[in-house]
């Protein structure tokens, strides 16, 4: 069973595209990537080359005699002579590159020949990636992937982009969902975010119609990502690594948000953990929510380093991390708890990364003035409220009236409510998180 994913279309411009570049897939393990470049082979050549530089180690030193493309493929027909080079037809996988850094080399000769086409990827390709991209500036194209969005959760439960649209459509029009529509989409996100975007735990709920395997396989994932850290995390320390990654939903639980060392080691210091979170941020399974020194524009110029949030990539990770009544709660009686705050917020977040949305919050000093997350449109800052209850929007309301802040005069809220708009304040139920950006878009 194949999932539909957004890296399906790419993959056919890609190829469609005479100038093309080979292709680098970056993403955390477990996500699809593999089936999602073999589905495409499949579908679009009649020739392919498949080589895992983790399961072929024999691969490994394919470049030792030169980086030409004749010398490459010569080597890899000596090790396994049934493997054929047809001109124009064929497509060349390196998979697992994180092991082989070095092939990254070859990318300018597979570019300048033309004959074959080049995808790599790898489940660890942040750790390296310095040393990949240096070996390939100029020579290739990148391609960052991700566990499966809410939209792609939909496409796997049969619906389709007349819905998306619809949903949309909503939003741009400001027009409330009947009560059929937001009882359907409020039931299909609570699965998403009990599930996540895993595909393989996807699949088993599709294929079962329940959530009896899922646990088994977010604990199993979560379990993968930690034996990566003692596998490749060099020069740092392991257990710092993994204490952080295993804090986070308790750091979520808390009222303040913000990223603590103080709360996974007594007096603990940041600079006692130095390289773990970008480590993790690297590895593609943390991200990283930077605060903004003022709201203003530009974002990216006007982050406070030393402050910072952090989260899963996969909601469905987050809540198989939680706690057993939490999980019986969740799984069973749909119940959030005490948890709702931290995954919607989380899912939020996750939405925003996955539409290629950076993540910045604000927390103002000696105050109560703080704001979950920022968006923008061309010209504006739009500050974007997860409300887990219905009480106002103290700060959002803030922001918006306060001329020293003169930005912002729009925000958005999302919450377990309808459509509407109110004193500048957009309000959208949260599964429409994953069309903020397309929101924008049209609004701009």
């Amino acid at each position: 069973m194949y999932l539909k994913r957004k890296i399906d279309e790419f993959l056919v411009q890609w190829k469609k595209d005479s100038a093309h570049k080979p292709l680098i897939v970056k993403g955390a393990r477990q996500i699809g990537k593999t089936e999602s470049i073999l589905h495409f082979a499949k579908e679009q050549y009649t020739n392919v080359i498949y080589i895992n530089f983790v399961f072929e180690k024999k691969y490994i030193g394919i470049i030792n005699d030169g980086y030409d493309v004749e010398t490459v493929l010569k080597n890899i027909s000596l090790i396994d002579p049934s493997k054929k080079f047809v001109p124009g037809e064929t497509l060349i996988v390196f998979d697992e590159i994180q092991e082989y850094p070095d092939i990254a080399t070859t990318l300018k000769a597979f570019r300048v020949d033309g004959r074959y086409d080049v995808i790599c990827s790898g489940s660890m390709l942040g750790i390296n990636y310095k040393k990949i991209h240096s070996n390939s500036v100029g020579n290739k194209m990148d391609y960052e992937m991700f566990s499966m969005d809410f939209e792609e959760f939909l496409w796997a439960k049969g619906y389709g982009e007349e819905q998306v649209a619809d949903i949309l459509a909503h939003m741009i029009k400001g027009k409330p969902f009947s009560e059929t529509e937001l009882n359907v989409y409020k039931s299909l996100f609570l699965d998403y975010c009990v599930l996540g975007g895993m595909p393989d735990v996807v699949k088993g709920y599709i294929e079962t119609g329940t959530f009896s395997e899922s646990l088994e396989i977010q604990g199993q994932i979560r379990l993968d990502y930690e034996e990566d850290v003692r596998k490749y995390a060099e020069g740092l320390d392991q257990t710092k690594i993994i204490s952080v990654y295993r804090s986070i939903p308790a750091q979520l639980a808390k009222e303040n948000k913000k990223f603590q060392f103080s709360k996974i080691e007594k007096n603990a210091r940041s600079r006692e953990y130095t390289g773990c979170i970008e480590w993790l941020r690297d590895a593609g399974v943390i991200l990283e929510c930077n605060c903004l020194t003022y709201p203003e524009l530009p974002l990216k110029g006007n982050v406070d380093e030393s402050k910072y949030k952090l989260y899963y990539p996969d909601t469905g990770l987050l809540v198989s991390s939680l706690d057993e009544e939490a999980q019986e709660d969740l799984r069973v009686n749909k119940n959030l708890g005490v948890y709702k705050g931290a995954l919607y917020e989380n899912f939020v977040a996750e939405a925003f990364v996955k539409q290629g949305l950076g993540l910045f919050y604000y927390k103002k000093d000696n105050s109560s003035l703080e704001e979950d997350f920022f968006v923008r449109t061309k010209n504006e800052l739009i500050p974007v409220e997860v409300k887990s209850n219905n009480n106002n929007s103290k700060s959002l309301t803030a922001l918006i009236k306060n001329e020293n802040y003169s930005d912002i005069s729009h925000g958005i809220k999302l919450g377990n409510f309808n459509i509407g708009c109110s004193n500048d304040i957009f309000t959208f139920p949260y599964f429409c998180a994953f069309l903020v950006k397309a929101f924008l878009k049209e609004w701009d």
